[in-house]
């Protein structure tokens, strides 16, 4: 379980998050929406330490982030990036070795245990194959599948992804969501995810927290936070949704152009 209680922080004086309060419960598959400026990726940055907290306090399980080390950290949260920038052109496995740190002592070497569970994780994301390959070889979707393999590595309860899915094609995003699916539901992890695709957010995920401005603007299931009232306040855009009869989840349906065209 995750609290975040009244907490507030920004960048050179200037506040992003605002005496912000959420709770989070193990097992959530979550997806935090908003637009640009809203402080979705700067909440990640806080749960993972990496953002210094101006106020208020964030607890894991009751214990403060405040009182736990990095590497104990990494074994209760991982995070996954948008993008991950390399200075050397590591192989898949030596990445998803790299998930292992958090259990290493100093000088310590990689154990059999590490070895096996950074296998058993190759094999069950189809990257056994592809383990002696180097990551700057792989396609969009194979390179997320590698990262999302490194944060299980970490063997964590948690795991956020920013924008993690925003330059790859239409396929792989749906198979990454898929993958992350049947992680939320087999290993019961929690999975946070910031996107801007509101349609795809609200047919995987099971909670929408909807952000503006630092502060919580609707929080709930996708039937309750994905209406046209909410997004319209939000994205300051005339947005209609309809019923997915697919997913049987709300999703938007775009207005159409507002320049007037020859037909």
């Amino acid at each position: 379980m995750i609290q975040l209680k009244q907490i507030s922080t920004g960048y050179n004086e200037q506040l992003v998050i605002d005496n912000l309060s959420l709770r989070f419960e193990q097992g959530e598959l979550c997806s935090l929406l908003g637009p640009n400026g809203a402080g979705k990726s700067t909440l990640l940055r806080m749960m993972t330490g990496y953002q210094r907290l101006w106020s208020g306090i964030i607890e894991f399980d009751g214990l403060s982030i405040n009182r736990l080390k990095p590497k104990d950290l990494a074994k209760i949260v991982a995070i996954i990036p948008q993008e991950i920038h390399l200075q050397f052109d590591y192989s898949v496995r030596e990445l998803v070795m790299m998930g292992r740190y958090p259990y290493l002592h100093y000088w310590q070497k990689y154990s059999c245990n590490d070895h096996l569970v950074v296998a058993d994780i190759l094999a069950n994301l189809d990257l056994s194959e592809l383990q002696y390959k180097n990551y700057s070889q792989l396609s969009g979707g194979e390179k997320q599948r590698v990262n999302i393999a490194r944060a299980l590595a970490q063997q964590s309860e948690v795991i956020l992804m920013d924008e993690s899915l925003v330059h790859l094609d239409i396929n792989h995003q749906l198979e990454i969501m898929d993958l992350l699916v049947s992680i939320n539901q087999q290993q019961k992890k929690s999975i946070i995810i910031v996107s801007h695709n509101i349609n795809l957010a609200a047919d995987y995920c099971n909670r929408i927290i909807l952000m503006k401005n630092g502060k919580i603007a609707a929080d709930g299931a996708p039937e309750m936070v994905v209406r046209s009232e909410n997004l319209k306040r939000v994205y300051k855009a005339d947005i209609a949704t309809f019923i997915n009869k697919s997913s049987g989840r709300p999703n938007i349906l775009y207005p159409g152009s507002r320049i007037k065209r020859d037909n």
